[in-house]
């Protein structure tokens, strides 16, 4: 069997050949730096808690005579506690690694 000649591309063939090229390799650097953050961001978010030691810990805490909790809930790197006592409503927040008290806000009825 014969061959089929291939014949040599013209200049202006070679030219788009080669801006396909480069079209290509700019977006295959696009591709991969883009895939780079997106592993950079996660794995910043796997050890980002590297060195901090969490340890369990236990507290009691006292309420004022007559109180109720109403409601918890998280926030961020806080535990909020809703409370009512006798009638009005006061909000505990609590550190939730350490779970010592951050702050105390109180609402109070307008006379």
């Amino acid at each position: 069997m014969t061959e089929a000649a291939v014949p040599e591309p013209s200049p202006e063939q070679a030219a788009l050949f080669a801006r396909a090229r480069r079209m290509m390799l700019i977006a295959g650097l696009t591709t991969a730096l883009g895939v780079a953050a997106v592993l950079i961001a996660i794995g910043y978010r796997l050890f980002r808690t590297e060195g901090r030691v969490v340890a369990a810990a236990e507290t009691t805490s006292m309420l004022p005579k007559g109180a109720r909790i109403v409601s918890t809930a998280t926030a961020g790197d806080h535990l909020v506690v809703t409370l009512d006592v006798g009638g009005a409503v006061e909000i505990l927040t609590f550190d939730a690694r350490t779970l010592k008290p951050v702050g105390r806000l109180k609402f109070a009825n307008e006379p």
